[in-house]
């Protein structure tokens, strides 16, 4: 059962928190289901304010509906998450696991200084950033010349402004040869 790890996972969060756990316990004993279709997951607030696996019998106090689909754009934007989401539920309790969600977060250098060091933690998270960036602008830079290849040397799209011009003169012809077949129309019949 995924319920255990990610329980797990989130009381790792929350220990290092004390205003999230404060806000957890006004909420003890609720129930929240996270929905993704295929995969729920049910969390069940401890009177600590921790988190725990709820048992299947347990009634749901709010559910939260997650596509699948949308798992990247909510990782991309945790501040605009809720978003992406459906809500059906307790509104309250439901504010309280949206504000935690864009607020919790993960101190990996603290956790491996505990293991390897402060000097060594900060170094592999300095370097795992500067990774994980590269990635990115790797990956941006890649996206745009692909499109500018698509674009310019290889044209199967289109600007969107290209369109948008070819559109107004498309118009502005049809205008002009309307013009013209009435004018042609006024020469005939004053024959």
């Amino acid at each position: 059962m995924i319920s255990s790890p990610l329980s797990a996972a989130i009381n790792h969060l929350l220990a290092q928190e004390a205003w999230a756990r404060d806000k957890l316990t006004r909420h003890a004993g609720k129930v929240a289901s996270f929905d993704a279709g295929v995969l729920a997951v049910r969390l069940k607030v401890a009177p600590d304010g921790m988190v725990q696996a709820a048992a299947d019998e347990e009634p749901i106090n709010v559910t939260i509906r997650i596509k699948l689909a949308d798992l990247p754009l909510i990782a991309q934007n945790r501040e605009h998450a809720f978003s992406y989401v459906k809500i059906e539920g307790d509104a309250d309790f439901a504010n309280v696991i949206s504000q935690l969600g864009e607020n919790l977060r993960w101190e990996a250098e603290q956790d491996l200084s505990r293991l390897i060091g402060d000097i060594a933690a900060a170094r592999v998270v300095g370097g795992a950033r500067a990774a994980f960036d590269t990635v990115r602008v790797t990956h941006q830079r890649l996206a745009e010349n692909v499109a500018e290849y698509f674009l310019d040397e290889k044209p199967l799209l289109v600007r969107p402004q290209t369109v948008a011009d070819f559109s107004s003169d498309v118009t502005r012809l049809r205008d002009d040869v309307e013009r013209l077949a009435k004018r042609i129309e006024k020469l005939k019949e004053s024959r």
